[in-house]
């Protein structure tokens, strides 16, 4: 018996926990280590040369188990050579590398066998450390060698929307790694961990201050500080850029005027510009959001945006430095009730006009859809259009319309479909990703820029799984040829395991999920259907609406979609080239997936798939709803192959997605439902036979209140417990068949207090719970309603449940609704 479970126990792997610090950089041993040189040698002490050189010697030990020998001349034997193309200790041939490009390859010297890793500067050399690391992570051969790899553009960047309080704007990992009480942090640990990070993905650019820029960031007194930042990047090749705020000169300079045509300006500019260079002499430039959501700009003196761009461009180009100016430029505060008004066209409107009046250090950053990161969005037809001007595609890697790092959802694919997208701009392949990064009409720079997703939170980005979307969004800035399977298969090798079981069931829920996330949101084109006037988070289907704000999807009880056709409608589908513009205008030949986004229809319009549109938004939430609520059980599947720290955590946050999936697929149908009186063919819509009503039971203390919007709540009621009642109960008698269940119990975790809530079965206590969760409403409503399964109870008719809660401050104990299911424990 003992020597059958020593076999059993020493035949499952023992699995260290693990916070997800080390990210898809965990270096864990590898069970046939490769033959590797046992010395590596620098040729020169760039600090990016030394820290390839430190990499190497951190990743192979902890892979193979044995440290490599440190050496700056070459050994007469076998040896890892780090060296910029200008320096090589030996003769071999010199390959012509793009600047960062570089080279891995086997080579014979001084009578050994060598693996050359060089590149055109020392930043070049970082990134091929880096990627023999991975190649020997991802258990591939490494001898012999012969690889070149170029970046595919010359930005890649990432945008940090970090405010100088320490917080984060759209973030949900923490606060700010870089700020605190509107100073550097002292401790700027985190924040070479993260240069270390991005260096490993190619990323060369970081923008360290939120686009809603304060101005003190450039002030005399901060820039010392920012030094401080830059000088904890510079070691990892990343340079940092700085936003700013295009009235700086009217806030800070003590100027009486931000006109960028007036010569006090202009001068004002060039000193300032001098000024961060002197503190900060690798500065990689500096971003712009102006006119846009009440920031100035250059409209306050009737100054184009080439204006406004030019006069910190010319600034910049003696240091070599570019502005990003972003074509985010809409009116928000537009007439709703005006047919013609659509805030789709504002960046082609703004821009398209001004092409060939920007310096060749600018470049526009562009969202890649024209509202504002949505589940669903067409690519922007302004990459498209810009023939003379410098481009980059923005893309959201913090899940700000996506639930907020709360929602599995693995952003790649739907970044492939953007970049992908052929928009015809000088003939038939011209996709987006090369319109950006200046491969089309041959500019000089272009390129990726991102919205970082990270924060203080241990595992960088709140959820572990939304890791994958940062290490996504680097690779494809590296090479978007590469597809969403290939970056899902090397992010989870790289994160969890090799083994099989892992890897193909991670794969899985990472690729499936964004069409499911789209399908329990905001279906067709409609886009995500959230509270958009304020957290972005739950649903909220007529937030959107009668605002000036212009995310309008015109859903009434006859119809639903904006008629963004030439015909009849805004006339945006004709800012596109003719071959695009044709596939979008005619309803016969626009794709389903963008129909509500194109055009507006009746809820009876039947689709190329055969289904009404209004069918299709039932089905479509009870699919995706259905298929995100499996993650869980998909996850459970890899309970001791992964470690139980990590597998706990994503547990905790799969299974909450799991109840408020339901939340999602039930407002959204129930607005549809009572909006336009068309039933769902299926019956399901409204009809739920396991759920009983909280303000159906037995109530003491309790009140029972009108949920707003109507379908935030299970048919718009919900009960509350007021603080002077201190408890308040819900009861119901079970009057089903005998056997094992599972209570659903619907609550709703306020962020403005912490409630208490038990469960009881004949007075027998089942469950005790808090909401303590930090949901971003302070309101009862969808955002904050919340499930709490207890699973495996052993029901009889007759028996007495009991739901008991207990307000603390403005948190007052909400219930929806309890459901009995049968039980899915085995």
């Amino acid at each position: 018996m003992m020597i059958h479970f020593l076999l059993v126990f020493f035949a499952v792997p023992l699995l260290s926990a693990e916070t997800g610090r080390d990210a898809w950089l965990r270096y864990t041993a590898i069970p046939v280590p490769p033959a590797l040189p046992a010395t590596v040698v620098t040729a020169g002490d760039s600090p990016m040369l030394l820290s390839a050189r430190d990499e190497l010697i951190r990743g192979v030990s902890g892979m193979t188990g044995r440290t490599l020998r440190a050496g700056l001349t070459l050994p007469n034997e076998p040896a890892i050579i780090l060296a910029t193309l200008d320096n090589l200790p030996i003769r071999t041939a010199r390959p012509a590398l793009k600047e960062d490009g570089f080279v891995l390859r086997t080579v014979q010297a001084n009578g050994a066998t060598h693996l050359l890793i060089a590149a055109p500067n020392p930043r070049g050399v970082l990134y091929g450390a880096f990627a023999l690391l991975r190649k020997i992570a991802l258990r591939q051969s490494v001898s012999p060698l012969d690889e070149t790899q170029e970046p595919y553009a010359p930005i890649r960047w990432v945008n940090e929307w970090n405010n100088l309080d320490g917080t984060i704007e759209r973030g949900y990992a923490g606060r700010s790694i870089f700020y605190e009480n509107n100073d550097v942090r002292a401790d700027l640990t985190a924040v070479r961990d993260y240069a270390r990070l991005l260096a490993s993905l190619g990323i060369n650019g970081c923008a360290v201050n939120n686009v809603n820029a304060n101005p003190r960031v450039i002030s005399p007194e901060f820039l010392p500080q920012l030094a401080r930042i830059a000088a904890a990047f510079r070691p990892w090749g990343v340079r940092i850029a700085v936003s700013v705020d295009f009235s700086s000169p009217q806030r800070i300079g003590k100027l009486d005027t931000f006109d960028p045509l007036d010569p006090r300006v202009i001068a004002w500019w060039r000193e300032k510009v001098d000024e961060i260079y002197r503190a900060i002499p690798d500065l990689a430039g500096i971003v712009v959001k102006a006119d846009s959501e009440g920031r100035l700009g250059p409209s306050a003196y009737g100054r184009s945006h080439a204006d406004a761009a030019n006069v910190i461009a010319r600034a910049l180009k003696p240091h070599g430095g570019l502005i990003f100016y972003r074509g985010f430029v809409y009116d928000h505060r537009m007439d709703w009730r005006h047919l013609k008004n659509d805030r789709a066209r504002a960046a082609a409107d703004n821009f398209v006009k001004l092409d060939g009046q920007f310096e060749d250090n600018a470049v526009i950053q562009i969202k890649h859809g024209p509202i504002d990161f949505q589940v669903r969005e067409p690519a922007s037809p302004l990459f498209g259009a810009l023939e003379k001007t410098n481009q980059a595609v923005e893309l959201q890697i913090t899940q700000e319309y996506f639930g907020q790092a709360r929602h599995h959802v693995f952003l790649i694919p739907m970044w492939k479909e953007a970049l992908d997208f052929d928009l015809h701009a000088a003939g038939p392949g011209t996709p987006v990703k090369a319109l950006v990064a200046g491969r089309t009409f041959r500019r000089p720079t272009g390129g990726f820029v991102g919205v970082s997703n990270v924060g203080l939170d241990p595992n960088w980005t709140g959820h572990h799984l939304s890791q994958a979307n940062l290490y996504g969004y680097g690779r494809l800035a590296w090479n978007p040829g590469l597809t969403s399977r290939q970056i899902a298969d090397e992010w989870t090798r790289l994160t969890f395991d090799h083994h099989a079981k892992v890897v193909s069931t991670v794969n899985e829920m990472l690729l499936a999920s964004w069409r499911n996330f789209e399908n329990y949101t905001g279906p067709l084109g409609a886009q995500t259907l959230t509270e958009i006037t304020g957290n972005h988070y739950g649903p909220a289907v007529e937030a959107s609406e009668r605002n000036g704000w212009g995310q309008w999807h015109r859903a009434d009880e006859k119809g639903i979609g904006m008629d963004r056709t030439v015909a009849t409608g805004t006339g945006f589908i004709g800012q596109y080239r003719p071959p695009v513009a044709n596939l979008y205008e005619s309803l016969a030949t626009c794709p389903d997936e963008l129909i509500l986004f194109m055009h507006h229809v009746p809820y009876t319009h039947v689709l190329h798939s055969g289904k009404t549109v209004i069918q299709h938004i039932y089905d479509s939430h009870y699919l995706g709803a259905a298929a995100a609520a499996a993650y869980v059980a998909q996850w459970q599947s890899l309970k001791g192959l992964i470690d139980e720290q990590r597998h706990s955590e994503i547990l905790t946050r799969l299974e909450y997605q799991a109840g408020h999936v339901q939340v999602w697929r039930d407002a959204i149908n129930y607005w549809f439902f009572k909006t336009s009186g068309i039933p769902d063919a299926k019956g399901r819509v409204a009809h739920y036979p396991n759920r009983y009503e909280a303000e159906s039971m037995t109530l003491s203390g309790y009140q029972s209140i009108d949920v707003k919007p109507f379908e935030a709540a299970s048919f718009s009621k919900a009960i509350q417990c007021p603080v002077a009642a201190r408890q308040c109960s819900a009861t119901l008698t079970y009057n089903g068949k005998a056997g094992w269940f599972d209570l659903g119990v619907q609550y709703f975790d306020q962020n403005n207090g912490v409630s208490r809530f038990q469960a009881f079965v004949n007075d027998q206590q089942v469950a005790e719970w808090t909401a303590a969760d930090t949901i971003p409403t302070r309101r009862i409503d969808a955002h904050s309603s919340t499930r709490k399964l207890i699973r495996g109870i052993a029901l009889r008719t007759g028996d007495t449940i009991r739901l008991s809660g207990t307000p603390d401050a403005g948190e007052l104990a909400g219930l929806d609704y309890l459901e009995i299911l049968p039980s899915t424990r085995p």
